[in-house]
């Protein structure tokens, strides 16, 4: 099962974390990203993870997974893997995996995910709230299927709300070590959090309902 991928000219975004009240600007080169959230459909085809509603994104997803999901889908497309998996574990006792061939699917940076979010748009958000996310406020406390919501000035779907977005990048390894970035916000989250530039952290290994990811390749 083919994803749909939207290519994203080269381009540059300036980031900001409110907890450390620091901001710095990232220069992107071209890339693609999926249309949306990897569906529980097509999770499954590649994994045999059991389906249960083949529209919803795949949820209960953990960092590592998507990152193997990823090397998965380019090996099933006969693209050389992203990820190798150095078979040894870091100071911290997890497994080390570098990026190897960025034209491989991977996880978005979160500088390509704001970039793509954005679409080129300068406020917190892309559009109106309710027209454009799954939100507390709309959600009825439930999971949504992808592409309900109406996309962005580029044509991406809900990268805002409906399920935060695993990004490739450590969040501040200083202070938090292995915990990486979430992006975008989810269906039970308030609407401070569906913004452009909030960011969220969790350790690798975490799954809940409200976390899946979307995938990108260099072009």
């Amino acid at each position: 099962m083919r994803l749909t991928m939207i290519t994203v000219d080269a381009g540059e975004v300036v980031l900001n974390d409110r907890r450390t009240q620091s901001s710095w600007t990232v220069k992107l080169a071209p890339y693609a990203l999926s249309r949306c959230a990897v569906t529980q459909a097509e999770y499954a085809a590649l994994t045999g993870t059991p389906l249960t509603e083949p529209l919803l994104p795949a949820v209960h997803v953990t960092w590592w997974d998507a990152v193997r999901y990823c090397n998965t889908l380019s090996l099933a497309e006969g693209l050389r893997p992203a990820y190798r998996f150095r078979g040894e574990l870091s100071e911290l006792g997890e497994e080390e995996v570098e990026l190897v061939n960025p034209s491989g699917y991977r996880l978005p940076t979160e500088a390509e995910w704001e970039h793509a979010c954005r679409a080129g748009t300068t406020g917190p958000r892309y559009g109106p709230l309710d027209d454009i996310a799954w939100h507390r406020a709309n959600s009825a406390d439930s999971l949504r299927e992808v592409a309900t919501r109406l996309p962005n000035p580029w044509g991406f779907h809900d990268l805002l709300g409906n399920v935060w977005e695993w990004c490739w990048d450590l969040y501040d390894p200083a202070v938090y070590g292995t915990y990486r970035v979430l992006r975008g916000g989810g269906w039970f989250d308030e609407h401070w959090s569906c913004r452009a530039s909030v960011r969220r952290r969790s350790h690798p290994t975490y799954a809940v309902d409200d976390v899946g990811f979307r995938v990108a390749r260099s072009v």
